[in-house]
């Protein structure tokens, strides 16, 4: 039977998930963890439910590759890699250059290279972890899917920044957002729960998790979204800090004596948002559980800044047919939802409290709402593996 494998590289982790080429059910999944780092560990869980995980050395990206192979192999998942007809890739940034999912050959693998600096930690890696592939299962098809290539649809309107032009031009400075392959299957299945065509429709997709974007769905293409030139900007994230004032910064590091800029960047990175406001912690349930105003604060910051962006993308796109949650908080928070949702009651919203205190995939809005609530549990690894099929004409 043959097999495809989606893999997400990360600096020093290595997830990956297999599936049949023949009903897309996924028969492995699991984790290479501290790649290159004392203590390093792999995972594997089987169809069954059956768990495997042991310290493993993992030197770098090759050593894991091999270490999977090895295991699926020993526990029956496989019995040769040739049955391994496809792997595709998940990579955060492909700038212009890649407008769509791609193969990956020599040539296209230095390109993932050259756009090191739009995702410093993560292209580079993803790069090896490609290469790890092409040296241990030579000639089987390599596709690159690329978080940033759904969001190439949008037009110059929505992708510049009021800066001068020159900046566009020498360095490609602009808008790219993230989350993009979440956000087209997410689109898609929509489209399914609604009965349409997904042309047809305005959708607005809140992928809400530890990072969080939204993003406008208009004629099956995105419109806008809200992460920028990397995955910092927009919405209060668990330690992004989302939009900023850029003179606030300066104002900032004035104040603590700083110089270092990248001092900065790493702070509204790791130490802002839910974290930064709260002083508790990034993820949404530690905030639920505190009484403490200040992660009172930090949720209702959340919320707003959700809310700014829908209701943004609704005058944008001049209506909208349903909102979509997905993603962590998206997925299990209902109390994210019904702020969200309740906020857009003027448009004629419908609220459903029991369907989205229920969770799950569903409409958490009643028949006839003006304006649909949907909660769609993404899957990007399912994407991959489609994504591979098509480029690689495996079916």
């Amino acid at each position: 039977m043959d097999k495809i494998l989606a893999i997400n590289s990360g600096s020093s982790s290595f997830k990956y998930k297999l599936f049949s080429l023949d009903d897309e059910s996924a028969l492995a999944s699991g984790l290479g963890d501290r790649i290159g780092i004392d203590g390093s560990t792999f995972s594997m869980k089987l169809a069954d439910g059956t768990k495997h995980e042991a310290e493993v050395d993992l030197p770098n990206q090759e050593a894991a590759v091999q270490t999977l192979l090895d295991w699926l192999k020993e526990f029956g998942v496989i019995d040769d890699v040739k049955e391994i007809v496809g792997v595709g890739h998940r990579i955060v940034n492909g700038g212009e250059l890649f407008p769509d999912s791609a193969i990956i050959d020599e040539n296209n693998i230095h390109k993932i290279f050259d756009l090191t600096d739009y995702a410093p930690l993560h292209n580079p890696a993803e790069g090896r972890g490609i290469q790890a592939f092409m040296n241990l299962l030579p000639g089987v098809p390599q596709v690159g899917v690329f978080d940033t290539s759904f969001h190439q649809s949008m037009d110059a309107v929505h992708y510049l920044y009021s800066l001068p032009y020159e900046y566009y031009e020498k360095y490609k400075a602009r808008k790219y957002g993230a989350h993009g392959t979440s956000v087209r299957y997410v689109a898609g299945r929509a489209a399914e729960m609604l009965g349409k065509d997904l042309k047809d429709l305005k959708l607005i997709v809140c992928h809400l998790g530890s990072g969080a974007s939204v993003t406008a769905v208009k004629d099956g293409k995105c419109y806008d979204t809200s992460m920028g030139f990397s995955p910092l900007a927009g919405v209060t994230m668990g330690t992004r800090s989302g939009d900023v004032d850029p003179s606030v910064l300066q104002y900032i590091m004035k104040k603590e004596g700083m110089t270092d800029f990248n001092e900065m960047i790493d702070i509204l990175n790791h130490k802002s948002g839910l974290l930064g406001i709260s002083g508790i912690s990034s993820d949404m349930r530690d905030i639920r559980e505190s009484s403490d105003e200040r992660a009172k604060l930090a949720d209702e910051i959340f919320i707003n800044r959700v809310v700014r962006y829908v209701g943004s993308y609704v005058a944008e796109m001049n209506g909208a047919d349903a909102v979509v949650f997905t993603a962590g908080i998206g997925e299990h928070d209902d109390e994210v939802r019904e702020g969200v949702m309740k906020s857009l009651s003027f448009m004629g919203v419908d609220f459903d409290e029991a369907a989205n205190k229920a969770g799950g995939e569903s409409f958490i809005t009643k028949e006839g709402s003006k304006l649909a609530g949907l909660v769609i549990p993404t899957d990007e690894e399912l994407m991959i593996e489609r994504d591979v099929v098509r480029l690689a004409k495996l079916k």
